[in-house]
């Protein structure tokens, strides 16, 4: 990232810190963190029973509910359920999970367009080289004013002004227009009720809104979104909520449970009044299954990021995909290999500890970075420097 980009994401941070501080340090919310944390851990630990009774509760709910054990899988399954659908344009909102599968760049490989619907998504979209995300739910927090406003006037053809209310109006009105034939939407999830078969989806634009109204509604999660109960995944979304925005809840929470319907005339069951007359649920695993269990505790605030003095240092450089920081980089070993997990920062980390100090469900980041590494060189993957040393007291019985 280039310096002025990582000023701008530390001065976001800042904001964010000192927006959330008094939230965060109240009596509820400290109660909250210690509910959540228990409900994830309980989650984690029953994650194959509440795999079964999610799958039961949406087929209850005529959700259509598949299963992928990675990416290509959670991708080909997409392909299968889009043919239903002519639609070439696909509305998308924010998800880290859509991220790790790579949505984005592998619809257009097929002939489909994907619009970013949120507006920080949006920018980084239009910005289209060096498009990563810097954080969770603030994807766009290294990019300043000037630079937003020559990222939308280059990609858009237009001649907005530096201000930030009329670059949101250029943006948003640009992505209504390309939705209007749009058919499908595809979004990711906060948190999912296993027995109620529900999944919650938080954001203060009112984009999910857009998304879930198309014909189709396509939602991809992890498995370590599942909770057992709808209370849970309320409590775990407010929780995100106050560590990653500073606000006790957000604009809009949706809960959908099933596609849209009415039985108002005569109590006949019709499907798609307003809203998805489908929706298909995947749930995907990508190496959960082998994961830590403490690495999927991630309520996804982004509060470890904002926090770490490496990220704040070199930026998104520390992490992998759309995982950013130290758990980020833990996750990669699962989603992909150890030789990912040596690239995306495995030896960046300093093993402070402040992570786990601001997390709010207390991933204990840093003792898995530790261990992490251990394995890492036991396969082979290393720094060269640290190699060096290995021989050295090899052959010299000294580093030296």
């Amino acid at each position: 990232m280039e310096a002025s980009e990582l000023e701008t994401m530390r001065k976001s941070f800042n904001t964010v810190k000192k927006r959330s501080s008094e939230i965060k340090d109240s009596p509820s919310a400290k109660r909250l963190q210690s509910r959540v944390r228990e409900i994830k851990k309980e989650s984690i630990d029953c994650k194959d029973e509440l795999l079964t009774q999610a799958i039961d509760s949406f087929k209850r709910n005529d959700i259509e509910v598949r299963l992928a054990e990675n990416d290509d899988e959670a991708l080909e399954i997409i392909y299968e359920l889009l043919q239903e659908y002519d639609s070439k344009v696909i509305a998308k909102a924010k998800s880290n999970t859509l991220g790790e599968i790579n949505l984005k760049m592998e619809l257009p490989k097929r002939g489909y367009e994907v619009v970013e619907t949120d507006l920080g998504d949006r920018i980084l979209q239009l910005k289209r080289k060096d498009n990563k995300p810097v954080h969770p739910t603030g994807p766009a927090s290294h990019l300043n004013i000037s630079k937003i406003t020559d990222i939308v006037n280059e990609s858009l053809d237009a001649n907005v002004n530096p201000e930030a209310h009329e670059i949101m109006e250029l943006v948003r009105q640009d992505v209504l227009n390309r939705l209007e034939s749009a058919r499908v939407g595809i979004s990711g999830a906060n948190a999912i009720a296993a027995e109620e078969g529900s999944i919650v989806m938080v954001h203060n634009e009112g984009n999910i809104s857009i998304v879930s109204l198309k014909d189709l509604h396509i939602i991809v999660a992890g498995i370590d979104k599942i909770v057992p109960t709808l209370e849970d995944a309320i409590s775990v979304v407010k929780l995100e909520t106050i560590f990653a925005t500073g606000n006790y809840v957000t604009s809009y929470m949706n809960v959908v449970s099933g596609p849209s319907k009415t039985a108002d005339i005569e109590k006949k069951l019709l499907k798609n009044m307003y809203g998805a007359e489908k929706v298909a649920v995947i749930l995907l695993d990508n190496g959960r299954s082998q994961a830590t269990p403490e690495c999927l505790y991630c309520i996804g605030c982004g509060n470890c990021v904002v926090n770490c003095p490496v990220y704040n240092a070199v930026g998104n450089e520390f992490g992998f995909n759309n995982y950013l920081g130290g758990r980020g980089v833990a996750m990669s070993k699962f989603i992909e290999d150890d030789e990912t997990c040596f690239n995306s920062g495995l030896y960046m980390c300093t093993l402070c500890g402040l992570c786990t100090l601001n997390c709010p469900v207390a991933i204990p980041t840093n003792e898995i970075i530790e261990n992490m590494r251990k394995l890492s060189a036991d396969v082979g993957f290393y720094p060269k420097a640290h190699g060096k040393i290995k021989e050295n007291i090899s052959k010299n019985d000294s580093p030296y």
